[in-house]
């Protein structure tokens, strides 16, 4: 019985490392990234912005901007911690006027604990909470 836990903390570990390894990769490969996505009317053959993500030079998303006929639709920025976590994230509107600001908490492990949903004007609207229930019936 112990030897079959410890293959599964020893498999567990290594797929941790894995998948840390290829977020770090990622992130690598988006520094200073900025990404169009266009589409075309195929009626009229038109071509048309539609949505724009932009990277720091860290690899961290720090802008989306999604588009429509008229113009920019909405917009998105973000702001991360040291450790890489999303912890501010600021939408906009049609007008680049905000509209909702939503910040983080995270448990040690990394998990988000609380969301903080803010109106533009600063004051707190709502709070949600995350709660993680693992099924040990496996």
């Amino acid at each position: 019985m112990k030897r079959r836990l410890l293959i599964i903390i020893a498999l567990l570990l290594s797929a941790f490392v894995v998948c840390a390894q290829t977020t770090e990769e990622k992130r690598e490969k988006r520094k200073g990234l900025t990404v169009k996505e266009w589409n075309e009317n195929q009626a009229t053959k038109t071509r048309f912005l539609d949505h724009v993500t932009k990277y720091d030079a860290n690899g961290f998303k720090i802008e989306e901007i999604e588009y429509a006929n008229y113009g920019q639709k909405s917009r998105v920025t973000f702001e991360y911690n040291t450790v890489g976590k999303c912890i501010k994230e600021v939408e906009y509107d049609s007008r680049n006027k905000p509209v909702r600001i939503r910040k983080f908490e995270y448990y040690p492990d990394g998990s988000k604990k609380k969301q903080y949903n803010y109106f533009p004007n600063g004051k707190l609207e709502t709070v949600k909470e995350f709660e993680y229930i693992f099924d040990n019936k496996q």
